[in-house]
């Protein structure tokens, strides 16, 4: 028999933040993790005034790994959670410099009536930690150091709740609600205990990063990029690019991401080394190159691209940002796409919730995989083929030589590697790119329900 009375020791909000609600361990919804993606759906469903259980496995701040750079589709994102980005910490930035050999290219975010003329970067060790507060503040209930071990299931098969140990002593709990939210990662635990698999058809890469001081570069105003990266010289192509992200505190993120392949490059262990010849190859005025300037160890992590966990919801689970293979095959960017799944999360939960017929409550649930086709579908499956197209060297070879030195193709390209068109009062570029994405065929995701092999009710 497991505990329901609620952990006093793991309720209270993140310093600084609002009182957390007082409340047991049920609720209307619970949200497990809270990276962007959890906090995301958490702070808009609390906004609509639900009770939202938020369950984080670690205390704040934490490390993450990640690039720590955000275009202006996660800037909007930000302000939608009523981030204040002009608070000190962000570090704002005009666009991005993409290198290739010798060659360098500078391109401008572009302003529209969508999107904001600028992007941003912040370390993810608080970064979350801002976006979880920001949730407590909208009147979710945040537990940390609460690691979820299992969806709990009923007699059909339907989530209803999780088994979660918490605190250090780490007391078993068993929270219910008629909705879970999974935002627990690439590890996508909850979703794996359901049966439902990655598709190994999409893309999958592997990044590294590490900080280093660097007077010279932390104040940059642009995102700097390199493609043409190569194992050694005269070597192919690699299927990825590297990373100079200047964070306005004295440290710039340094790091390499690789679309996954059979070969040199695949695996963690041989990035890192490529990391290091990389960043000897870097100007020495940067200090990126002594190991003198480096802060903490090199890092590493999966991405999950292209929607390649699926269903996105089964049987009262839905799945959000990594958990659901939601980091776009075009950039490797993830923020965004998991705050925006947060939030389309958030709207179609909430209007479930206010059908008190269950049929009715279950149809509009199966509106959440459509609503995430219907706005990225297209373009993922279209960067699917671009990512494979990477891990081919002449494919590759000629983007970097060739794509990544024109500036009017990189002004054109930035719009699409990083989703910044605009559809409502756009140019013609965006029209241009608009009609590419739409011609790509669609497939309408359909409900399934996988195995089961969990704890039932």
């Amino acid at each position: 028999m497991t505990d329901t009375t609620p952990p006093a020791a793991t309720a209270p909000a993140p310093p600084g933040a609002a009182p957390a609600p007082a409340g047991g361990p049920d609720a209307d919804v619970i949200v497990v993790g809270a990276g962007p993606a959890g906090s995301s759906a958490a702070y808009h469903l609390a906004r609509q005034g639900h009770d939202v259980l938020l369950l984080e496995k670690s205390d704040f701040p934490r490390e993450k790994v990640c690039g720590d750079g955000l275009t202006p589709r996660a800037v909007q994102q930000l302000h939608r959670m009523g981030i204040d980005t002009s608070a000190e910490g962000w570090h704002r930035n005009r666009g991005v410099r993409f290198f290739s050999g010798r060659a360098s290219v500078e391109v401008d975010w572009p302003e529209s009536t969508r999107f904001p003329g600028y992007g941003l970067t912040r370390s993810r060790h608080d970064f979350d930690d801002i976006l979880a507060r920001q949730a407590v503040r909208a009147g979710a209930r945040l537990w940390t150091g609460a690691r979820v071990t299992a969806p709990v299931v009923d007699r059909t098969g339907r989530v209803s709740g999780v088994e979660a140990v918490v605190g250090p002593e780490k007391r078993p709990v068993t929270c219910a609600a008629p909705v879970v939210v999974a935002a627990d990662g690439v590890s996508a635990r909850l979703a794996v205990a359901l049966g439902v698999e990655r598709d190994p058809r999409r893309p999958m890469a592997t990044a590294v990063r590490r900080y280093y001081r660097s007077p010279a570069k932390h104040a940059d105003p642009y995102l700097d990029v390199w493609s043409d990266l190569r194992a050694r010289p005269g070597g192919p192509a690699l299927p990825g690019y590297g990373w100079v992200f200047p964070m306005g505190d004295g440290r710039v993120n340094a790091g390499l991401g690789l679309v996954s392949r059979p070969g040199p490059g695949a695996d963690g262990g041989d990035l890192r080394r490529l990391l290091d010849t990389w960043l000897g190859g870097l100007p020495a005025a940067w200090g990126l190159g002594d190991e003198e300037n480096g802060e903490g160890p090199v890092r590493g992590a999966a991405l999950p691209m292209g929607h390649n966990r699926r269903p996105h919801y089964t049987r009262g689970l839905v799945l959000v940002g990594d958990s659901g293979g939601m980091v776009s095959p075009w950039s490797g960017e993830g923020i965004p796409y998991a705050m925006e799944s947060g939030e389309v999360a958030a709207e179609i939960v909430g209007d479930a919730l206010a059908r008190p017929d269950t049929a009715w409550r279950e149809r509009v649930l199966h509106q959440y995989p459509r609503e995430i086709h219907r706005r990225t579908g297209r373009y993922y499956r279209l960067g699917t083929v671009w990512a494979a197209m990477l891990t081919r060297p002449s494919a590759a070879s000629f983007v970097s030589r060739q794509l990544f030195r024109s500036p009017a193709a990189m002004r054109t390209m930035i719009r699409l590697l990083t989703n910044l068109t605009d559809d409502r009062g756009g140019d013609a570029v965006d029209r241009v790119l608009g009609t590419l994405v739409r011609a790509v065929p669609a497939r309408t995701p359909r409900p399934s329900a996988p195995r089961t092999g969990t704890r039932r009710r």
